[in-house]
């Protein structure tokens, strides 16, 4: 099979494989897509939680952007863990070299374990600017409610972020509920035209850790072959799932997703 589209992929890596660039390259790697990567930091972590945070030089953050890209042009852009407020300049300013029109951003500021992940200096240079540049921004409930200044109780709450992000520059949001205490996880779909309420039953597991990565990464990978923007959402939310289902049960604290629950491996292979 031959990859179906390109991606390129910034975002800090997670020395454990479960969420960050590892998840990232697995996830679009999986759905038939080529991976290219510009590292923005390094964790050193677990399924426990994060030992340390050492961020790349935005210099060469911008490196990585602008000579992959000036070679092998993608086709979508992901954007994941910006530690810093200079990292988030040296993005935008990648950005801006290489004129991609399809980007989604994850806006990660808190690991699964609760490691603060970025500042907040950076988180006000993220919402007042990059949110303008990017065609997607999947904020969870922690992150919207860290964007947006609001308690997110229920859907209502939900929407009323949406629409917050909307009014500060976002083209389109979707905010996924699953930190919410409900029987089923309700993720909604914003933009200025058109609300999609997506609702699936929560599966019983710890092992989570990657999601937020895994479905951002997904989105991208749909969006980059040319199905719509909603499209994308409804297909990347399915693949999470079913990667959740598969519950691996890897490591001593909330464990990574299967990545793999999309690959049919030929028997020459086996």
């Amino acid at each position: 099979m031959k990859p179906k589209s390109k991606v390129l992929i910034i975002a800090g890596s997670d020395s454990s494989g479960g969420a960050g660039i590892q998840a990232d390259i697995k996830t679009v790697t999986a759905l038939g897509s080529y991976a290219m990567t510009a590292i923005t930091a390094i964790t050193s972590q677990n399924t426990t939680g994060v030992k340390s945070i050492v961020s790349i030089d935005p210099k060469e953050i911008l490196n990585q952007i602008v000579f992959t890209c000036k070679d092998i042009k993608p086709d979508a852009i992901k954007i994941g863990m910006l530690h810093s407020s200079k990292i988030i300049k040296s993005v935008m300013k990648g950005l801006n070299k290489v004129k991609i029109s399809k980007i989604v951003l994850d806006p990660v500021m808190i690991a699964k374990g609760g490691a603060r992940l970025i500042d907040n200096k950076a988180i006000n240079i993220l919402k007042s600017k990059l949110i303008q540049k990017v065609s997607l921004i999947t904020p969870n409930i922690p992150e919207a409610e860290i964007l947006t200044k609001t308690k997110i109780k229920n859907l209502d709450n939900m929407i009323n972020a949406a629409n917050i992000l909307l009014r500060c520059g976002a083209q389109n949001v979707l905010v996924k509920g699953g930190h919410l205490n409900k029987k089923n996880v309700i993720n909604v779909f914003l933009n200025r035209k058109e609300l999609k309420i997506f609702k699936n039953k929560k599966i019983s597991t710890k092992n989570t850790h990657g999601t937020g990565c895994t479905l951002s990464s997904a989105i991208t990978a749909y969006f980059a072959c040319g199905k719509t923007l909603k499209k994308s959402c409804e297909l990347g939310t399915k693949y999470v799932n079913s990667a959740i289902g598969s519950n691996l049960k890897y490591g001593k604290g909330c464990g990574p997703i299967n990545h793999l629950n999309s690959v049919i491996i030929k028997k020459k292979f086996r």
